[in-house]
């Protein structure tokens, strides 16, 4: 095979590559608010500790601030209040220890030791523990200069309030990222059913197999919106700012699950489509229409969800689509049969989007063709 030929390994290693680039270019975007806040907070908190205190070179307000913010919203205000007390009781238990005993390996093993045994008598967590064992070396390894001494601690204490004041000022692109990541997930199977449909009709085999390699490859897409939703939730907790949009993002997160099980049966869709286009094996006309129709209704749900709307004004159109399923004629191939379950399983899947219950969007389907 030549290397650069059309669909060769170069090309492949290429577009995996661009692939990744967008992936990484896209986690920066989605992260450059709490990489801005970091920074801001690094330097407010240097700016109090020094300017506004009169501290000599305040290591431990900016590093205290940047590591309770950290880059995620989970679990933030108790990340915040962990870390601030971690590396406040590390700081001032190396800097009142240095002071009686000096510096050395053994008032090392000491300082630590008794920084990690305090903070695990206070019921602290990991991270309260081990950023006071962590702070507690930085400050014994690096002896004060004239009139530092107790007073590193503050710093600490300093950059834990900016760091607190910090974690309530959030931007609304969290609380959009949740219904914006489900209409990418409802968007790709619509995607999915267009092109299964055009496989029903033409019966190419390899548009088939790449139409399943696709489908197989959208976990992804499910994973980013539990996160999405999580990063939400974490949000309206931490933000008392944000308190009024708690059950919109809440209703969102209630999608994940309904949303998987759409995107988990068109891909059982594809694959049945993929195999009945390998054996030649027919597939009816009208299945390929409801497919169609199906992906149509799909959009609509899409644009509900990114419109931050239970998609209700879809339903009609998925039950239209619903209804026709019990209309259509009966396949001679097993595979094509079941690619009709699978259409009917979409519909009820998207119909849990619209408000429906499990029971009512089952019993909204007439029985299949028999």
């Amino acid at each position: 095979m030549e290397v650069g030929a059309e669909g060769g390994p170069l090309d492949r290693m290429w577009d995996r590559s661009r692939t990744s680039v967008r992936a990484r270019i896209a986690r920066l975007r989605a992260k450059r608010w709490q990489i801005l806040q970091c920074a801001v907070a690094a330097g407010v908190a240097w700016f109090i500790a020094a300017d506004l205190l009169g501290h000599p070179t305040p290591f431990f307000a900016p590093v205290a601030a940047v590591v309770s913010l950290g880059t995620s919203y989970g679990q933030r205000l108790r990340r915040v209040a962990e870390v601030t007390v971690g590396v406040a009781l590390g700081v001032f238990l190396a800097d009142l220890l240095v002071l009686a005993l000096g510096s050395g390996w053994w008032q090392l093993v000491l300082i630590v030791g008794l920084a990690m045994s305090i903070a695990f008598l206070l019921d602290g967590g990991q991270l309260l523990v081990t950023q006071a064992a962590v702070q507690s070396i930085v400050v014994a390894s690096l002896a004060p200069g004239p009139g530092e001494a107790l007073i590193r601690w503050t710093d600490a204490l300093v950059g834990g309030a900016v760091a607190l004041v910090a974690a309530t000022v959030v931007p609304a692109a969290p609380l959009r990222r949740p219904r914006e990541q489900a209409a990418v997930v409802v968007r790709k199977i619509s995607a999915l059913l267009r092109a299964a449909a055009e496989v029903m009709v033409d019966g190419e085999a390899e548009r088939g197999l790449d139409l399943l390699a696709d489908a197989r490859s959208t976990d992804y897409l499910i994973r980013e919106l539990q996160a999405a939703a999580d990063e939400g939730m974490a949000v309206v907790a931490s933000s008392p700012f944000r308190v009024r949009h708690k059950s919109s993002v809440r209703r969102m997160g209630e999608l994940v699950d309904p949303l998987d099980r759409a995107l988990r049966s068109t891909r059982v869709l594809v694959r049945q489509t993929a195999v009945a286009a390998y054996h030649h094996r027919p597939v009816p006309a009208s299945y390929a229409r409801l497919a169609v129709e199906l992906a149509e209704a799909a959009d609509q749900v899409a644009t509900e969800l990114r419109a931050d709307r239970r998609a209700t004004a879809a339903q009609p159109a998925l039950l239209a689509v619903g209804e026709a399923t019990g209309r259509v004629e009966r396949a001679e191939a097993m595979t094509a049969e079941v690619v009709l379950v699978q259409l009917r399983s979409v519909v009820v899947d998207l119909l849990l989007l619209t408000g429906m219950t499990q029971m009512q969007s089952t019993e909204a389907l007439p029985p299949p063709p028999s």
